[in-house]
């Protein structure tokens, strides 16, 4: 199903760590680590087609702007922070070679995309932007 939605091969492990109402996959938690090694920063990926459209046009709306310029700087910074502590936890000690770098999605500050966020919202995490997201998501049918 994973690679259904995604429309390709999987490239890393994973785990379906949200699902919806039917049990189909919502948000998938991604190896640190690609199947050749390359870093890969996004932990958690948002697979929903229906949420991805809607937060398609939520960031064509301005949304990635107006939800940085709405959010606590201090608050994304440490969603930032315990985003790549997880993510960060998960490699071997002994890895050797690049490593993924920077927060939710790979940024290191400010909002890169809300599905990032929203995702890592959704399978639990203490995310400003998610939260910012998940109070405006039914505006956008």
């Amino acid at each position: 199903m994973v690679r259904k939605l995604l429309g390709r091969p999987p490239r890393a492990d994973f785990e379906v760590v949200v699902r919806g109402p039917t049990g189909w996959p919502v948000v998938i938690r991604n190896a640190p680590l690609l199947d050749d090694g390359t870093p890969m920063p996004t932990l958690y990926y948002l697979v929903d087609p229906e949420l991805l459209r809607r937060l398609g046009t939520m960031e064509a709306d301005g949304g990635v702007k107006t939800s940085e310029n709405e959010v606590s700087a201090d608050l994304l910074a440490a969603a930032h922070e315990s985003y790549a502590l997880e993510r960060d936890a998960m490699i071997d000690p002994e890895q050797h070679g690049p490593k993924p770098y920077g927060g939710v999605g790979g940024t290191r500050a400010g909002v890169k995309c809300l599905h990032a966020h929203y995702a890592y919202f959704l399978a639990g995490g203490k995310d400003p932007i998610g939260q910012w997201v998940a109070d405006r998501i039914e505006d956008y049918p």
